[in-house]
């Protein structure tokens, strides 16, 4: 599929696209003319970087971790150690949202009647 497709397909932009391309995390193949042809798999790929550049993570760390979730046979402890350190990282996160939101009802609740 060519670059338009993919973006439509998953709502990523063709420059989101590329830039994961550049960080290494997504792959093509291109044609004779140069244009890019991406794997039907290439959708779920970019659904999952999308996910995971959303629950904070930053590229460098999502091409460190892309390997291991695209292969479960790869276990290494660092991978292991850098993962659970993202886990602890998102669980924090969730943890200040639910009390930002507990806040939030809080407030909106007494504007109530």
């Amino acid at each position: 599929m060519r670059i338009g497709e993919l973006a439509a397909a998953t709502g990523a932009s063709a420059c989101a696209l590329r830039y994961y391309e550049e960080q290494s995390l997504l792959a093509s193949e291109r044609s004779p003319s140069g244009q890019r042809h991406y794997p039907h798999s290439a959708v779920e790929r970019v659904e999952l970087i999308r996910c995971l550049l959303d629950a904070g993570l930053s590229s460098a760390t999502i091409a460190d971790v892309l390997p291991c979730i695209a292969d479960d046979t790869i276990r290494t402890p660092w991978l292991e150690q850098r993962l659970g350190e993202e886990l602890q990282r998102v669980d924090e996160q969730l943890a200040s949202l639910k009390r930002t939101r507990r806040l939030l009802s809080e407030v909106v609740a007494r504007y109530r009647v």
